[in-house]
């Protein structure tokens, strides 16, 4: 029943500093009624929450141990996500390093056929070589000791010293180390000793050794006129050279992201959140100087010295596939840590998901109950406040 409140004026406050609003009594059906609607609507608003987040549990209000579960996994997920993006991009890096390799690869294999080249265009500059063949640098023949053997570019002269024998070894360094000798030594394919001049000089053999002495090397004193030089095997040595410089250009260059792993850079992926695991990826210096490849030696018009490229070239291309297979290995164990994040990543979201997740029928169906319910409590309020006006029109 509506008790009637004495000394109201509607909009003006009581006597005794109460509103009028807040001293209106409802009868108990109406109450009950405004009650039920507002749960209703209450569980209405929580019910479009959940399809609208697709969640049902999105608050520590709502299950804190749920919750809190399902922030942590959340946390970690987030926490791997950027770890895999390190990891990301540092397979990039590994895949930009393993193609900045196979291109000074190329570039090897380049310098290499220019030095091929060269060495197949006959050298025209003074040649003599030795008679005597199969000898290796440890053969050793008898000569007197203090009996010398030289050799003279006619400035220059190298002098090789016999202490009771001398080795072929010995007669090649004599030559090969003296300081100005426009003169290389050394061994052909078939072992024989081989005097090239290294420009237009001429090359006098000699010193105090008996013929029979040098006849041992297959050597014999005299002086073999100067030659003249090869123009095809100088332009080669230049584009050799060229090839070279290129070399060095293209391992400064090759940088990603701030990383050069070809001149002297470093990288380390961690693979953890915590960074308890990790791998560290050694780099390598890969200009010319540090594969070994010298610039060409006397504009190549000695074969010893395109040989001694070739060796360079060799042994650099070796070099360079042991890099690689380094390189391709450690991209295999950053390629497959990054399959493992990615799939812990998702499985760490699965199980946040299924903590909080919605069903989305069965909240549809919440949905559709609710709003029934919320216009059923409504027709029942509308009921209850016609029910007090009818007691009001038997006082008229």
């Amino acid at each position: 029943m509506i008790h009637p409140v004495q000394n109201a004026v509607p909009g003006r406050p009581l006597t005794n500093g109460v509103s009028v609003m807040s001293s209106v009594l409802l009868s108990n059906s109406v109450r009950s009624s405004l009650y039920s609607l507002q749960q209703t609507n209450d569980l209405l608003s929580t019910t479009q929450n959940r399809l609208a987040t697709g969640k049902k549990v999105n608050s520590a209000n709502d299950n804190p141990s749920v919750f809190f579960a399902a922030s942590a996994l959340s946390a970690r997920a987030s926490d791997l996500g950027n770890v895999f993006d390190n990891i990301v991009s540092a397979s990039k890096i590994l895949s930009s390093t393993n193609e900045s390799l196979s291109s000074i690869r190329n570039l090897v294999e380049s310098a290499q056929s220019s030095a091929r080249a060269a060495l197949a265009s006959v050298g025209t500059t003074a040649k003599r070589t030795g008679t005597v063949s199969g000898l290796t640098g440890a053969s050793s023949f008898a000569v007197v000791a203090a009996r010398t053997i030289t050799v003279n570019d006619g400035v220059t002269t190298a002098t090789i010293t016999s202490a009771g024998t001398v080795t072929t070894q010995q007669i090649l360094d004599g030559v090969n180390n003296t300081a100005n000798l426009r003169v290389k030594a050394s061994l052909t394919a078939d072992g024989k000793i081989q005097l090239e001049a290294t420009t237009t000089n001429s090359i006098v053999l000699g010193g105090t050794a008996t013929a029979p002495e040098l006849s041992q090397f297959g050597l014999s004193a005299g002086t073999t006129a100067a030659g003249t030089l090869n123009t095809t095997r100088s332009t080669l040595a230049t584009q050799f050279d060229s090839v070279r410089s290129q070399i060095d250009q293209l391992a400064r260059d090759a940088t990603f992201n701030g990383v050069n792993l070809l001149n002297g850079g470093s990288l380390t992926v961690a693979f953890s959140e915590n960074s308890t695991s990790s791998l560290s990826v050694a780099g390598v210096t890969n200009t010319a100087a540090g594969l070994g490849i010298a610039a060409s030696a006397n504009t190549f018009q000695t074969d010893k010295d395109i040989n001694d490229a070739l060796t360079n070239l060799t042994n650099s291309l070796n070099t360079l596939r042991t890099q690689a297979n380094i390189f391709a290995s450690n991209s295999d164990i950053i390629s497959t840590r990054q399959d493992f994040t990615k799939g812990l990543i998702a499985a760490l979201n699965a199980a946040s998901d299924s903590l909080v997740a919605a069903d989305t029928n069965e909240e549809g169906a919440n949905l559709l109950a609710l709003q029934t319910r919320q216009q059923l409590s409504s027709t029942a309020l509308s009921l209850a406040s016609q029910a007090d006006q009818s007691i009001l029109r038997l006082f008229r």
